[in-house]
């Protein structure tokens, strides 16, 4: 079994910066690429950022671009998201998850294999 806890969601205003952690445990952490979607009310559970799992490469949505940056601690069992210059539309719970199954490319939504349970950002202008 895998366990993940995010952590860091807060308040903020539009302009700031906010460090989400995901926190892992149960099996090996750094055998696994994982990656952060978010879902916003009404909306689907969307990409945000996806990571190998040395941590070398990294894949980013568009809307994400060039603002948030995904690292991992494979020594600390952890993955975390750094987010500069939010926006109101970045308001949501984001999640973190990781793919177990052997597979290849990125990982999507539907191959996520556990999620943690959220942490909320809301962004005001």
């Amino acid at each position: 079994q895998v366990q993940l806890v995010e952590s860091g969601g807060e308040s903020v205003q539009a302009g700031g910066s906010l460090r989400l952690s995901c926190a892992a445990s149960g099996r090996t952490f750094s055998n696994s690429p994982m990656a952060w979607f978010r879902q916003a009310p009404g909306k689907e559970r969307g990409f945000v950022a996806a990571i190998s799992r040395s941590g070398g490469s990294t894949y980013y949505a568009d809307s994400v671009k060039g603002r948030f940056t995904i690292s991992r601690d494979n020594s600390e069992s952890t993955m975390y998201l750094q987010m500069n210059s939010l926006k109101p539309e970045d308001t949501a719970v984001y999640y973190c998850g990781v793919r177990l199954r052997r597979s290849s490319g990125w990982p999507s939504r539907e191959e996520i294999d556990y999620w943690g349970r959220g942490t909320q950002v809301t962004v005001s202008s």
